[in-house]
């Protein structure tokens, strides 16, 4: 779902980043299986702490943020991510 909605609109500027909590190798195969068109970054235990910085208290997972150009936090979203979700942030991003 995030990989269409990024080929969606990347030709409006939209860019992905994922950043994965988790062994380099369970990340491999991860991708394998559900490969995506947008840069994953591999974040280790340090990226626990990253996510707390950007509002996820807990260090819940997973966890989804909206980040402008400017690198002000839109939104965030703790827990599935749902189309609905996606959509309100779009309308956020490129106004309308």
């Amino acid at each position: 779902m995030i990989d269409a909605f990024f080929k969606q609109n990347a030709a409006n500027g939209l860019q992905v980043l994922g950043l994965a909590i988790d062994q380099p190798s369970a990340v491999r195969k991860f991708l394998q299986r559900t490969p995506v068109g947008y840069e994953i970054g591999l974040a280790g235990m340090g990226g626990t702490e990253m996510v707390r910085q950007l509002g996820n208290a807990q260090g819940g997972l997973p966890f989804t943020v909206s980040i402008s150009a400017g690198g002000e936090v839109l939104a965030r979203k703790m827990g599935k991510l749902e189309p609905p979700d996606l959509e309100g942030w779009r309308r956020e991003l490129f106004h309308g």
